[in-house]
């Protein structure tokens, strides 16, 4: 089969290669997959370039979430067993963490729904406890991590506000449904929020970027508010001082969502019914900005890594060299 390697760290576009591997054999409780659609996530990168907090031995396939076929025809959500990612025509993952794929969405969709989908539901109903008529503010609003709680957000019955970067993402956050759209590069992104609530700020903060995001957040976030902590995509962790968190009466809340694959495996199937039920009834519909060929994954992860993709991109293995869909 053909496969995407990487034989050692640095950016994905230099360091993955296509060759041809023979295909993986699951080992006791995993079982063997067709790849259908592989989604690609911002950690695919982190993997690529060693600074991921799983570093699976050289050479390992990235991918770390795909729609699949089982061996007798079903179509499954799965998290592919590192080393052996998503990348590839062929993967092998743990039978007891399978979900099925939603039917009212395509693969490309599907295997956009899971770690996105799961965190934002984790992130924004498990951990802050958002309420309808309360104001949500999600950072990076028109990427995969970001759309995903915009939609969430929405569908919870919130008021949400989507900081971008761009007039391009801007637009994909207005189709997303916010409410509010703050352009980062153009607006001032404090002043905007205040202004949008009134002065009062934001319940529920949504922040896979970190950085000079998560100083904004402290800036606009209400009282009582929740800052979820998703991530770092800017590449800069944050040092929040903890007595302005006391004196404004906010929590600060972190968000792993793979704990809860050990911790508590029941609420990540409770969680995927809850989202296969959203979709069902069209509430939610993970945003697949591009489909690309196998041969193309290396410069679509890259892409991905330099943040300048919408929604999700996803790799479809069925799809011919050079095409896209």
């Amino acid at each position: 089969m053909q496969a995407w390697q990487v034989h050692q760290n640095g950016e994905p576009s230099e360091v993955m290669r296509l060759e041809d591997v023979e295909r993986p054999v699951p080992g006791e409780g995993q079982v063997l997959l067709k790849v259908r659609a592989a989604n690609i996530n911002f950690p695919d990168a982190l993997l690529c370039r060693g600074q991921y907090q799983v570093r699976p031995p050289l050479p390992f396939t990235p991918g770390v979430e795909i729609c699949g076929e089982t061996e007798d025809g079903r179509r499954v959500l799965a998290n592919p067993v590192l080393p052996f990612g998503g990348f590839a025509e062929y993967t092998v993952a743990d039978a007891a963490a399978l979900l099925p794929a939603p039917d009212a969405l395509d693969d490309a969709e599907a295997a956009a729904l899971h770690i996105g989908y799961q965190t934002g539901w984790f992130g924004l109903h498990r951990r802050a406890h958002l309420e309808a008529g309360e104001t949500l503010l999600v950072h990076a609003a028109a990427g995969g991590v970001g759309s995903a709680a915009v939609q969430l957000g929405k569908a919870a019955g919130a008021t949400v506000i989507g900081v971008v970067g761009g007039a391009d993402k801007a637009a994909v956050a207005r189709e997303l449904g916010c409410d509010v759209v703050v352009d980062r590069r153009t607006e001032d992104v404090i002043g905007a929020v205040k202004a949008a609530t009134g002065g009062r700020g934001a319940d529920v903060i949504y922040d896979p970027v970190g950085g000079a995001a998560y100083t904004q957040s402290t800036k606009v976030v209400a009282f009582e508010g929740r800052i979820v902590v998703v991530g770092f995509a800017s590449g800069t962790i944050p040092s929040p001082a903890l007595n302005h968190a006391l004196v404004k009466n906010y929590a600060i809340l972190g968000l792993h969502w793979g704990l809860y694959n050990t911790k508590n495996p029941k609420l990540v199937q409770h969680c995927h019914e809850q989202l296969t039920e959203l979709a069902t009834r069209g509430a939610i519909k993970p945003l697949v900005s591009e489909r690309v060929p196998l041969g193309s994954a290396a410069a679509a992860v890259q892409r991905v890594a330099d943040g300048v993709t919408t929604g999700r991109v996803a790799v479809v293995p069925s799809l011919e060299n050079g095409a896209t869909a």
